[in-house]
């Protein structure tokens, strides 16, 4: 039977590699978004690739705090949110999409960058 300190190493252990993972899949997934958005099509948005935007923003904001990436996660799920808000309008003006993807640009550059620095103009960072 293992101590209680035997199974926290053991935990820890598994979770840093867990952590490496995630960090290491990061530029790929990271990847995906910008496939995504340089595909969309601010004048006719195509449902799918708003649902693959939304689909990796979600996973990214749900599974970054796990892998200690806080602001990571939080900055996906603000980009996350204002999308689904977007996606529940039959209509949505080209200007405001290209609002959105001009955030989902400073977000991606940002994560390629360092995903754990403060998030550029994020006052709650500092």
């Amino acid at each position: 039977m293992q101590t209680g300190s035997a199974a926290d190493a053991e935990f820890f252990e598994r979770l840093a590699v867990l952590n490496d993972r995630f960090a290491a899949a990061l530029p790929q997934t990271l990847g995906r978004l910008s496939a995504a958005r340089n595909a969309f099509d601010t004048l006719r948005p195509q449902p799918e690739l708003m649902q693959e935007l939304h689909a990796v923003l979600h996973t990214l904001a749900g599974s970054s705090a796990t892998f200690g990436f806080r602001i990571l996660g939080q900055q996906a799920r603000n980009i996350e949110q204002r999308l689904r808000v977007l996606m529940t309008f039959d209509a949505v003006a080209p200007g405001e999409w290209d609002a959105w993807l001009a955030e989902l640009d400073v977000f991606v550059a940002w994560a390629l960058r360092d995903p754990k620095a403060a998030y550029p103009n994020d006052e709650s960072a500092i």
